[in-house]
């Protein structure tokens, strides 16, 4: 090779691994932020105003869209279930950071202790926390969730009170409940001591002093700036990045988000990817840096930046992109234990196969698997049989939005009811316990209330709020599936309820049933009118007129405690005699709805969901009525006997 061929190849090594001692240390002027709520305290709102002061966007206020909530699901259902990244570039004119380029990068959190995984692992990101509390609610169960995995880290915190502009709005004792729930946390001397902001975020203003309902949002930045630390790091070590999120480009395939927490990372460097026990060399091809609502590219992201990364391949949320020389791996992110699991198998109902696209369990199985690279607090085992998988969460809405997610994928799936998680702590059969509150009026105090009793809660405080109830309780995870619903009911649409995982306590709770029995359909067909008519008078149904019913199928619930046989395609026979009410107007009944979450609350353990993209359909597990009914015999002798 010549001489000048082997300087070329020098040039172009450098550039693709520059050497240590080239790299940057940390920007004093950067900020890496995260922001933890509760759901519904306003925290994408608030991020929305941000962006808008700093001249990322133009924010209509009529509309009040939040912007980073992007997912479909998250603008119908008005929550955050993924985290986002985005950045601000705050320039101040006046203040101690007067003339300075200032850039925060912003992590916006779930607020929903369902989507905790999501929490754990982007709080490593961050440099600092802005605790964000409604100004009339205060601190909630899952407020409680996020700041103790804010405090594990000894992240500062920036208490944010917000919808200051509430009529009945209380500022100074939603202050003293942040107080006291530090203090519970046993956060430090240090921690105790936090800086307060009052804020509206729908309306853009954030101010030191409470009462001054008007400005703009500098001094929340300014905030920022002044008690967020800056990030720290060497320069001079080998690369290491851990990997916290993930994005997906069909052009450019999956794209890795994270921190860089030693040395820097070049676009097109050479570098190793560590997955637990197992490294493997790749290149980073392209480097960004979030810039607004986006990503902008960049040549060189040093230590504590947080950065995205092209084509390194395959990957898992947790692994470390390290220097190809010296690999070091950055402890993995721990998350919690999920508590609740649920059976997922194939659909094998008359009705697979015809509206999706996903229909076998090796699809179901890859889908699973995709699921568990990104979601941190999920667990997939193995079923009894092939076709079967045990799928564990958090909670039934982290598993509901999988589910949901899956069938507007395209999938046919059909899932078993909600079981808790038991454990063996000390010898002891445990169950989990929640922590749970309800906001209700005062006249339907005693119901929400005997409610709790039933279900196994213990009632921890319970105080006034304005004119409605705020009510603490400790219930076991068990009692709360299909609580929801019920508590509607009793409180007339009027209870708000919030739950988070508190601990594992020894188990003093059985599986609640049902009081009512269903009507399941004993023939194939389509529903008919005048079936449904007849039927109306037992129960309340759940299917309406020319809807496609298998045997087996529930077709609606019985007013007495027992299961119902019925043959709801029958039609009406045929006469020549001519009927006196043959003109009368005739009205069917509503049938109720069954959305999602209603029914994984609403079966029992012999009976399924039917999941396809253009319904969700109520099923016995065993669809053959004689079956059925020979199973019920043998298990009652055997009970017999046993006794």
């Amino acid at each position: 090779m010549s001489g000048y061929r082997k300087r070329a190849l020098a040039r172009t090594i450098r550039r693709l691994n520059p050497p240590i001692a080239m790299l940057h240390s940390a920007d004093p002027n950067l900020r890496n932020i995260a922001i933890i709520a509760h759901v519904d305290h306003g925290k994408t709102t608030l991020v929305d105003s941000l962006l808008a002061y700093c001249g990322s966007m133009e924010l209509d206020r009529a509309e009040a869209d939040c912007i980073l909530d992007s997912d479909p699901l998250e603008k119908e259902r008005g929550i955050t279930i993924t985290s986002k990244n985005c950045a601000v570039t705050y320039r101040p004119t006046d203040g101690p950071h007067a003339g300075k380029t200032c850039r925060i990068n912003i992590i916006d959190t779930p607020g929903h202790a369902d989507f905790g995984g999501e929490v754990e692992r982007v709080l490593k990101m961050a440099d600092g926390v802005l605790l964000l509390v409604d100004a009339f609610e205060g601190p909630m169960p899952q407020t409680r969730f996020v700041l103790g995995k804010a405090l594990a880290l000894d992240h500062p915190i920036i208490v944010v009170v917000n919808k200051c502009d509430r009529p009945n709005a209380r500022p100074d004792g939603v202050i003293n409940e942040v107080f006291d729930l530090l203090v519970a946390q046993n956060a430090s001397d240090e921690r105790l001591d936090f800086p307060v902001i009052y804020a509206s975020g729908r309306d853009g203003w954030s101010s030191i002093e409470e009462g001054v309902h008007q400005g703009d949002m500098q001094p929340l930045l300014e905030a920022i700036m002044g008690h967020i630390p800056p990030p720290v790091g060497y320069a001079d070590v080998p690369l290491q990045m851990l990997i916290a999120s993930a994005e997906y480009s069909p052009y450019a395939g999956r794209i890795a988000i994270g921190r860089v927490f030693a040395g820097a990372l070049s676009a097109g460097q050479s570098v190793t990817v560590c997955h637990e026990d197992k490294h493997r060399l790749a290149r980073a091809q392209k480097i960004y840096r979030f810039k607004d609502l986006g990503k902008a590219p960049a040549e060189l992201v040093s230590v504590g930046d947080l950065c995205a990364v092209e084509g390194i391949g395959d990957f898992e949320i947790g692994d470390t992109i390290a220097c190809p020389d010296e690999p070091s791996a950055i402890a993995r992110i721990a998350v919690d234990e999920p508590t609740l699991h649920m059976l997922f198998r194939i659909n094998d109902s008359p009705n697979a196969g015809r509206s999706g696209k996903f229909v076998t369990s090796r699809q179901i199985a890859e889908r699973l698997d995709r699921e568990l690279r990104s979601n941190l607090a999920l667990r997939v085992e193995p079923g009894e049989s092939a076709e079967e998988f045990r799928v564990s969460g958090r909670g039934l809405l982290h598993l509901g939005i999988l589910l949901e997610n899956m069938r507007r994928e395209g999938y046919e799936i059909t899932v078993g009811r909600p079981q808790v998680i038991e454990k063996t702590i000390d010898g002891v059969r445990s169950e989990p316990i929640e922590l749970l509150t309800i906001d209700v009026d005062q006249d339907h105090v005693g119901a929400a209330m005997e409610l709790l009793g039933a279900r196994g809660g213990e009632v921890q405080t319970l105080d006034q709020r304005g004119d409605r109830m705020h009510i603490e309780a400790e219930i076991p995870a068990r009692g709360l599936i299909g609580l929801r619903s019920h508590m509607l009911t009793a409180t007339a649409g009027e209870a708000v309820m919030y739950h988070c995982f508190q601990k594992y306590a020894p188990i003093r709770t059985t599986s609640y049933r049902r009081q009512n029995g269903v009507m399941v359909a004993t023939a194939d067909g389509q529903a008919t009118t005048y079936s449904m008519l007849n039927l109306s008078q037992r129960g309340i149904l759940f299917v309406e007129p020319q809807d496609v019913i298998y045997a087996g199928q529930i077709v609606g619930e019985n007013s007495r405690d027992n299961d119902l046989g019925v043959n709801i395609v029958k039609g009406k026979a045929f006469s020549n005699v001519r009927e006196s009410t043959k003109e009368a107007t005739v009205v069917l009944k509503a049938s109720r709805e069954i959305t999602l979450e209603l029914a994984l609350e609403y079966i029992q353990d012999d009976e399924l969901v039917e999941i396809t993209p253009d319904a969700i359909r109520l099923r016995k597990r065993i669809l053959d009525e004689g079956r059925r009914k020979q199973l019920d015999r043998n298990q009652k002798a055997s009970r017999v006997v046993s006794d």
